[in-house]
């Protein structure tokens, strides 16, 4: 339902993966991994408001819709949704081989 504000969880290995990759980018540029958080950070805020609005991600078998997928910067971040959260899923970089799961 568009409107309704979700709690936003993150799994562990969503985590990991997203520190990993912000710490190559900060090695060069602590400006840019910043920008990055912010960047995602408003996606995310988005999402919990109006999950809808992002794409149905195609690399979840059997999605029924739940599963929606966002673009930041190289970084395909996969989420569930229901009435009252959004559970961050995945993140790993659009570049490398999708896995199905």
């Amino acid at each position: 339902m568009p409107g309704i504000a979700r709690t936003i969880i993150w799994r562990n290995s969503a985590i990991i993966y997203l520190e990993k990759a912000l710490n190559y980018v900060r090695e060069d540029s602590p400006q840019n991994a910043q920008k990055i958080v912010a960047k995602i950070n408003v996606a995310l805020l988005k999402a919990a408001i109006n999950p809808a609005h992002y794409t149905i991600d195609k690399f979840r078998k059997n999605n029924n819709g739940s599963f929606r997928v966002l673009f930041i910067h190289h970084c395909r971040i996969s989420f569930f949704f229901d009435e009252s959260q959004i559970l961050i899923v995945r993140v790993r970089h659009s570049k490398q081989k999708p896995l199905n799961f």
